[in-house]
């Protein structure tokens, strides 16, 4: 038998079938720095639109989750696919650098500032370990394959950015948002300082839950309020109770406070025998009722909060009066309708009693100890005092129940422990003056939120905000550089010039310049009269300000910039804060555009945690699997909802993305020997089946594209996946498999299906580059033809438009389909072997018959069997089906294998194997194919 294997075009190329992404991908890395890819991409790319995507920082503090290779992975694919688009896109990374959890970490060397360490050694090890910790993080980011300046990040401890993070604080000072007061505000027991909202997070808490009898100092003015004959009360006291789970901040209670439009009565009761008369919310009254255990209870008097207000009330414990109030935050959801107000330690007690005048006290010190001044509790904790509290209240007859409580309550985000509201003297940025927060939810408007719901999320909450604490007590932070009058408290009347000149001295020196700075120095003989504040600026002031800090070291970035991109969890971090700071400084928004992506869970929906064992590093995926496969996984993954993730999870994505690979390397091998500049062929001379193909290829490039700019990475996942499982490998791969294989090398033929394999893999290479970045940079090396060094220094690829046709694809890919049924029946019997070892007939309906009859014998090679001829019938032939199923007629197929001898080139069986006696195995197609001219096609 003669060998013909050397006559077929088989597939040939160097690119590798088995991945290697864990070995392969560390090389490409140190490649891509070697090249100076990303800064060659900047020379490229010069002259283009900009499209900039700030990066929001990640903080410098331990090793990569797979929540920050998700927002490094979403950015890196945004910042890619908008330089493929066309854009100048840069992406400059950053990291957030101070604040109290670099501090704790020091800390467990080194203690608090002061114990072993001065204030100045104590920054600096907080440096050098943000420094420490940047290295790791920059080496895993860069391992994912994200493309960007690394070696230029913007720090928030660098001495320029906090120099211009000072001067921006000066412009926001003269645009009149800054101001000092005494306002409760969430305090962190652990770390001794005032938190911001973004640092506060709820988690269930166990708290004693009181009811306590605020007794009426004057029954008759009572009486007279209500419409009451004072006799009616005999001589019973009267109390309003109140409910709460913080007994301790009854220390500091200047006030009751009702709802103006409630119902409130007044009831005469017993408990345990003794008379009482009680005033509580109407609506409430049966569950007092059964928490108290009262009997005989009758209704007195009803009417509203509004009667009560003035009306002076006994301390439970302390001898003085506090006043009945009115208030909105005042509810019927739990307790008695009354609620005991405190200015000292709640920010709506805090509002109404500015509205009443009510002292605002706090014997609270930074430690969460009462002061030694503080009746009853003086020097206890305050979880301490709740129990001295609850017992006072018990023997002075004032407590009516206790219980524990389970109720949401604010913890510190940092030490996972419950915090207190504390009034102290701190900085604010003022959400009304200078209408701050109404050019806030002016701009949001504007603003495009991806997903849509992020408007309303974030609107709600700067609607609902209360001023921004902005200062904190801490070591490790920007300072507020500031000189206050040591009488007044008044700010130096040359502020502006006094920040400047410390903005000067901390871009030589860093924050220690300001540290170190003797007051003397920049105020002279003014020095004695005022005193240098020491607090720093909130972390989330660091950051919020990037906008502005990096803009103006980098022009090329600066705000407004196009996209702001990180977790949901942002819309009170970072977005708002930045928000603030933007319109704090020039009343507009720092980015026209915000993309939020949902948190990483388990494949049960559950949130990693090591005590479950479910935590996905991310540094094991990429030793193992490979970055590109975690990458693909990112982009599978609708982000817009919690995104599942597991090792099966992950194993399945590699399987999709073998498929992928597999696809790429096919039309890889089947490029063997073509140049695009000799060989190409015009659209109008391609075959038929391949111009369609080409279409295909068009149609679905803008619905890649589109969706790209609409930053849907899941749906271009789902198409490109399914059109190298589908259309290429279930359909055109298949289909074309015998022209390129057995037509000669330089046929027409053969060169069409090249042509559009080759117009396919550019577009795919580029497709895919924003996803599988270390593939498609491999894919890119072995494509035939000039190009330049790398991927990502292009844009989409253009393919020719071919001409339309007139035949009618749809309706012979569902005979196709048809067939393919019918063979799959015979393969199941034995009858036939594969799809070639049978022969079709196809019988229609005379106005059916020319769609199906439109490729002529070459219908044979679009079904891959070894014939097909269409005839006409007026009605199904003995042995036919219908070729597309129940419902649709006047098309049936038959379906029979072929008794026709094999040739052993082609594999076809046809009557004229052996018609030349030459080659007694080959069929005549074959014999022209090896000896010949070549077969010549049109169709397929």
């Amino acid at each position: 038998m003669a060998d013909y294997k050397h006559t077929l075009n088989l597939p040939q190329t160097d690119f590798p079938m088995k991945a290697d992404l864990a070995q392969r991908e560390p090389a490409m890395v140190r490649a891509w720095e070697e090249r100076r890819t990303y800064e060659k991409l900047r020379e490229v790319a010069r002259g283009r639109p900009r499209f900039v995507l700030h990066d929001g920082p990640p903080y410098a503090n331990g090793a990569i989750h797979i929540g920050h290779a998700v927002n490094k992975i979403l950015k890196d694919i945004v910042v890619k696919s908008r330089s493929l688009d066309g854009f100048d896109s840069p992406y400059i990374p950053g990291w957030d650098c101070h604040g109290l959890p670099i501090e704790l970490q020091v800390e467990k060397g080194h203690g608090r500032p002061g114990q072993k360490l001065d204030a100045r050694a104590f920054r600096a090890a907080c440096r050098a370990y943000a420094q420490e910790q940047i290295e790791l993080q920059r080496a895993d980011f860069k391992r994912l394959g994200v493309l960007g300046d690394w070696d230029r990040p913007y720090l928030t401890m660098s001495p320029r950015y906090e120099a211009q993070q000072l001067r921006a604080f000066g412009r926001i000072i003269r645009n009149g948002h800054l101001y000092k007061g005494v306002k409760p505000v969430y305090w962190c027991l652990d770390c001794r300082s005032a938190l911001a909202e973004a640092e506060v997070e709820y988690e269930e808490k166990i708290s004693p839950a009181i009811d306590v009898a605020f007794r009426v100092t004057d029954r008759a003015e009572l009486a007279a309020r209500i419409a009451l004959p004072a006799a009616t009360l005999g001589a019973v006291p009267v109390d309003v109770v109140i409910w709460t789970t913080t007994p301790w901040t009854l220390a500091a209670n200047q006030a009751v406070a009702l709802r103006a439009e409630f119902r409130y009565v007044l009831v005469r009761a017993r408990r345990d025998g003794e008379p009482r008369a009680l005033i509580v919310a109407a609506e409430l009254l049966e569950a007092c009722r059964a928490r108290w255990d009262l009997a005989e209870v009758s209704v007195l008097a009803q009417f509203e909060g509004r009667a009560l207000e003035g009306l002076k009330l006994a301390h439970p414990f302390h001898d003085r009066q506090v006043p009945v109030v009115l208030g909105e935050h005042v509810t019927l959801d739990a307790g008695t309708g009354a609620v005991h107000t405190a200015p000292g330690h709640g920010q709506e007690d805090f509002a109404v009693g500015q509205r009443y005048g009510l002292p605002v006290t706090n014997p609270v010190g930074p430690d969460g100890t009462f002061l030694p001044d503080t009746p009853l509790v003086a020097g206890l904790k305050v979880d301490a005092a709740n129990a001295v509290i609850i017992e006072a209240l018990r023997k002075a007859g004032r407590l009516l129940h206790h219980e524990p409580y389970s109720h949401s309550y604010p913890h510190c985000w940092r030490h996972k422990t419950p915090v207190i509201f504390r009034a102290t003297p701190q900085w604010f940025i003022s959400m009304e003056r200078a209408g701050l927060r109404a050019n806030t939810l002016r701009d949001i408007r504007a603003v495009e939120w991806t997903p849509a719901w992020g408007e309303q999320r974030i609107s709600g909450m700067i609607e609902s905000r209360p001023d921004w604490c902005i200062s904190r007590q801490r070591t490790w932070g920007v300072p507020i550089p500031l000189f206050v009058h040591r009488q007044t408290g008044e700010r130096h009347p040359r502020t502006d010039e006094l920040i400047e000149a410390a903005a000067a001295r901390v871009e030589q020196g860093g924050i220690d310049a300001w540290f170190a700075l003797a007051p003397g120095e920049l105020l002279g003989a003014d020095a004695q009269h005022y005193e240098k504040v020491t607090d720093v600026m909130d972390v989330w002031a660091d950051s919020g300000m990037s906008f502005e800090c990096v803009g103006t070291e980098r022009p090329e970035v600066a705000a407004p910039v196009d996209l702001y991109l990180e977790g949901s969890d942002q819309h009170r971090g970072w977005f708002h804060s930045a928000l603030l700071m933007s319109e704090a400084l020039y009343e507009r928004a720092p980015y026209r555009g915000v993309l939020t992506h949902g948190f990483t869970v388990d494949e049960k929906g559950r949130k990693m945690s090591k005590s479950l064992g479910n935590v996905v590093a991310p540094q094991k995926v990429m030793n193992s699997l490979g970055a590109d496969v975690l990458r693909l996984w990112v982009a599978a993954t609708d982000y817009a909802n919690e995104m599942s993730v597991s090792d099966e999870i992950l194993k399945r994505m590699a399987d999709s993305y073998r498929r992928m690979r597999n696809t790429l390397r096919f039309l890889l091998g089947n490029l063997h020997g073509f140049d695009p500049k000799r060989h190409a062929l015009p659209a109008g001379q391609l075959l038929a089946l391949d111009r369609w193909m080409l279409l295909r290829t068009h149609a679905l490039q803008a619905e890649v594209l589109e969706a790209y700019r609409r930053y849907g990475f899941h749906l271009i996942y789902q198409k490109v996946h399914n059109f190298c499982s589908v259309e290429l490998g279930g359909l055109y791969l298949d289909v074309i498999k015998d022209r390129m294989y057995t037509t000669p090398a330089a046929g027409s033929a053969r060169r069409s299906a090249q042509t559009v394999m080759f117009h396919i893999a550019e577009c795919m290479v580029r497709w895919l580059a924003p996803i599988l970045s270390f593939t498609t940079e491999e894919v890119w090396r072995y494509l035939p033809g000039e190009r330049r060094e790398s991927v990502f220094h292009e844009t989409w690829h253009a393919p020719p438009q071919p001409p339309a046709d007139a035949i009618d694809w749809a309706a012979l890919l569902k005979l196709r389909a048809g067939v393919t049924r019918e063979l799959e029946g015979l393969r199941d019997t034995g009858a036939i072997g594969a799809p070639l070892d049978a022969r079709v007939e196809v019988h229609c309906v005379p106005e059916e018959r020319p769609r199906f009859a439109a490729l002529g014998d070459e219908l044979r090679f679009l079904l891959i069997t070894s014939e097909a001829q269409v005839h006409e019938a007026a009605s199904a032939p003995a042995g036919g089906v219908a070729a597309f199923g129940a419902g649709e007629g006047g098309v049936w197929i038959t379906v029979r294998p072929s008794s026709d001898p094999k040739c052993v080139r082609c594999w076809h069986r046809r009557p004229d194997v052996g018609s030349d006696a030459r080659h007694p195995q080959l069929c005549a197609r074959c014999v022209s194919n090896v000896e010949g001219p070549g077969e010549q096609r049109r169709f397929v």
